[in-house]
């Protein structure tokens, strides 16, 4: 590890929840949880018409003691994915949940979304906590058409511990386990793509390539294939169990948006995207002084990019800096996470992968933010700390206006804030350096933000575009059918090829040897809620046409955007952006935000090179 990171003392304090894994609290809880999973059942099965806003009051406290035991445990695992203990105190304590879930809850949804509509008019307008709770009433009954018999939802609920949930936290173990020699020295998978990533040699760039590649081959693959089949063939019996018209109707119904709108951000992504980025990288390729880049290539440092390692006390007064500089509310919000100890980035062996943000809302309707780092001290590092406190603020505030069962926004557009506050950090230290009229320091940051919302916009809609295919979508990405066991030579053949639809043939843009293992080590292929991806190109697009109106709705701005994160659940896409004047249901949405986005700052870098002598 580096030695300048700083990021010793940047560790969780988590015991707003429990005193260590060994604290007696929480098997405490745990009995407590089925307790009142029990009385919620004897009080309110068979009866939830007459009683519905008391059992939603009794309901969201059961949610929060869930959290605050769960979430303890999840994060736990995370600094430490081969922790025995842990991994046992999570199966002991997820079969007894589940359990108890199974026998005493499973009526709740079943009967909520049997309520006639008419009778709950009337509770809208007679209890002000089913009034509240109208959002999360009208959002479960969409699944209505979906839902199976009590006895079969329970035998599920009873099953899940042991099903492709499974398969994924073994997943995870198993990739914080890889180690790839490299110059006689052993490294992470995390590790080495930092490495490659901000590496100025094509030459040593090209070769970490190979060597994550090839060890991501063989077993791992192996065992990376089996896992993408249990969760495509799990998720289509579910799929077809609850008659769900597409494998992606579940997860768009959760995410509150349309399958038309959905595929309308893939076909923009594929018209629009993936012809400006094959657009940049022979703008980046000049600027390597290459004709063609290498797929390892893609994410390299210009070569006056400053590569120097930033502390984390620096990348953290930055982005509370750029934060403060939008709104001094958000700057309050993350100043408090590092104080209350809400945010690891120390790297450690054996420590999940990645970053993310878990936002809860614990008993007594606290909200609570946690965010995970590997800081390694990049410029990319720095946006990763923004990106994160962005979903941070997001849960803090929603939680306060929400509560426990309706702050967390549908995936699509929880990306929100997180991309909103990479731009507003990407934008501060932008102006900074044109303040400071260094042009080549100017350039090389745009690129590497280009860098980043390619990766996110086109590069995910390629995932996406992987992960449908392998889920049994036809080459036109047109109709479904039952998906295939895929051998790991298949599901080779089938990354490279979806990765051409969007980044051109070979010679176009790139040349694309040692990539062809990689989708192995994606872990929302992996993950027991399929079709994730799609969100973040999403988010990205939403959010850039989001931030182009702040200029023009000048002072009005801030208030509309707090108010809109503090929004949670509680609304879809289309509500959220209708006071910004922005409608994503119209495809078009999504071709201006590539525009806006992509398009706008292609056309900047191009300028700004050619100003320091560099053309395509």
């Amino acid at each position: 590890m580096e030695k300048n990171l700083k990021t010793e003392g940047v560790v969780w304090d988590l015991g707003c929840m429990y005193a260590g894994l060994d604290d007696p609290q929480i098997d405490a809880d745990v009995v407590e949880l089925v307790r009142m999973a029990k009385e919620f059942n004897a009080a309110y099965k068979g009866k939830l018409a007459e009683t519905l806003g008391k059992a939603i009051v009794d309901y969201a406290a059961m949610s929060m003691l869930s959290n605050k035991i769960m979430v303890y445990l999840y994060l736990s695992q995370s600094k430490d994915t081969a922790d025995g203990r842990v991994k046992a105190k999570i199966a002991d304590v997820e079969r007894i949940l589940n359990q108890s879930s199974a026998e005493n809850m499973t009526f709740f949804t079943i009967e909520l979304t049997a309520i006639d509509e008419a009778v709950l008019e009337k509770l809208y307008v007679a209890d002000a906590v089913v009034a509240k709770h109208r959002p999360y009433i009208e959002h479960a009954r969409v699944f209505k058409p979906h839902i199976l018999s009590e006895p079969v939802e329970a035998a599920l609920t009873r099953r899940s511990s042991f099903g492709s949930s499974a398969w994924s936290t073994l997943f995870d173990e198993f990739e914080s386990d890889l180690r790839f020699k490299y110059k006689d020295e052993e490294k992470t998978l995390t590790e080495l793509l930092h490495m490659m990533s901000d590496s100025q040699s094509a030459d040593d760039r090209a070769e970490m390539l190979r060597i994550i590649n090839g060890g991501l081959g063989g077993f791992f693959a192996k065992y990376a294939a089996q896992t993408l089949y249990m969760t495509a063939g799990s998720h289509a019996v579910e799929v077809q169990d609850r008659r769900y018209p597409s494998p992606m109707d579940g997860m768009n119904k959760s995410n509150r948006v349309s399958g038309e709108v959905v595929d309308a951000l893939h076909e923009a992504v594929r018209t629009v995207g993936g012809p400006l980025a094959r657009r940049y990288y022979k703008l980046k390729a000049a600027h390597l002084g290459m004709k063609t880049l290498k797929w390892s290539d893609r994410n390299a440092p210009l070569p006056f990019t400053d590569t120097s390692v930033i502390p984390f006390d620096e990348a953290w007064n930055t982005v509370l800096a750029a934060y403060e500089s939008f709104s001094p509310k958000l700057a309050e919000i993350i100043y408090d996470f590092k104080v209350q100890g809400r945010i690891d980035a120390h790297v450690t062996r054996g420590r999940r992968g990645g970053a993310f943000n878990y936002s809860i809302v614990l008993p007594g309707n606290s909200p609570a933010s946690f965010t995970f780092l590997n800081y390694l001290g990049s410029n990319r590092d720095v946006m990763t700390l923004a990106h994160e406190l962005g979903h941070g603020v997001h849960g803090i505030l929603a939680g306060e206006e929400q509560g426990a069962l309706m702050f967390l926004a549908p995936l699509a557009y929880c990306e929100t804030a997180s991309v909103f506050g990479e731009m507003t950090t990407f934008n501060f230290l932008k102006n900074r350096l044109e303040q400071e009229g260094d042009a080549k320091r100017a350039v090389a940051l745009l690129m590497g933000k280009l860098d980043d919302i390619i990766n996110t916009v086109v590069r995910q809609i390629s995932f996406s575009n992987f992960e449908r295919r392998f889920h049994g979508m036809d080459t036109e990405y047109k109709a479904w059918s039952v998906p295939k066991k895929l051998s790991t030579e298949e599901l080779d053949a089938l990354w490279v090829q979806t990765t051409k639809e969007l980044y051109g043939e070979e010679g176009d843009a790139f040349t694309y040897e040692n990539m062809e293992h990689l989708w192995s080590y994606i872990p929302h292929f992996h993950s027991y809620s399929p079709f994730y991806v799609y969100s973040y190109a999403f988010g990205e697009l939403l959010t850039h046409s989001l931030y182009a109106q702040k200029e023009r709705l000048g002072a009005q701005f801030e208030p509309l955007y707090l108010d809109m994160l503090r929004a949670g659940g509680t609304k879809n896409v289309t509500e959220l952006l209708a006071p910004f004047g922005l409608d994503p249901a119209n495809p078009q949405f999504w071709v201006d935000g590539i525009k806006i986005s992509m398009g706008k700052m292609i056309e900047e870098a191009e300028k700004l090179s050619r100003e320091i002598g560099v053309a395509v």
